[in-house]
């Protein structure tokens, strides 16, 4: 049985060796390879590889920062008395745009170019979505309500005004503020 196996199931796979230019058709790189003296294979070491590896694997996932914004928490205004973060929707408004958990809702220059209060449309129904989502998700308790505003410091207080206003509309009446410890 086994050889009927063997002879039906040919291996791909050789056996180790040299074959470094041993097969190559171009003459000259053979016969100058000979002709050298020198040892032409070279057997990389390869748990040493596979550990330099792993060190730089490891190096990069732990430098790396998955949250977009954190450029943006550099402009954060700073506070004495903090709390730990809370788990609720973040609206990070920046100088350009206006985003909801990384996810764009509004344009801030086109709110402080209209010069009043504005509801932010996109941004109210994306909370309102949210809110449907939580009360689906946890039936018969009462919803928080709670949103974290993180606001650059260069963001006129029209803005903020509105953006803060939208999240009242959308069933968010709680407000904190994301902010650095001093």
């Amino acid at each position: 049985m086994a050889s009927v196996l063997a002879r039906r199931f040919v291996s791909p796979i050789s056996i180790p060796g040299r074959r470094l230019l041993r097969f190559v058709p171009l003459c000259c790189l053979r016969g100058g390879a000979r002709r050298a003296g020198r040892k032409v294979d070279f057997e990389l070491p390869l748990v040493s590889f596979v550990d330099c590896l792993l060190c730089l694997i490891l190096f990069l996932l732990g430098s790396f920062s998955a949250d977009a914004e954190c450029a943006e928490r550099e402009h954060v205004p700073s506070a004495h008395n903090v709390e730990a973060a809370i788990d609720a929707p973040l609206v990070a408004v920046t100088p350009e745009q206006i985003l909801l958990d990384g996810i764009p809702a509004a344009s801030t220059p086109t709110i402080a170019a209209a010069g009043r209060l504005t509801r932010l449309d996109d941004l109210f129904n994306q909370l309102k979505a949210k809110r449907e989502l939580w009360r689906q998700l946890h039936p018969g308790e009462p919803f928080p309500g709670v949103v974290v505003l993180q606001i650059d410091r260069r963001v006129p207080a029209l803005v903020v005004k509105s953006a803060f206003q939208t999240a009242a509309y959308a069933g968010y009446p709680n407000v904190s503020f994301a902010v650095k410890r001093r």
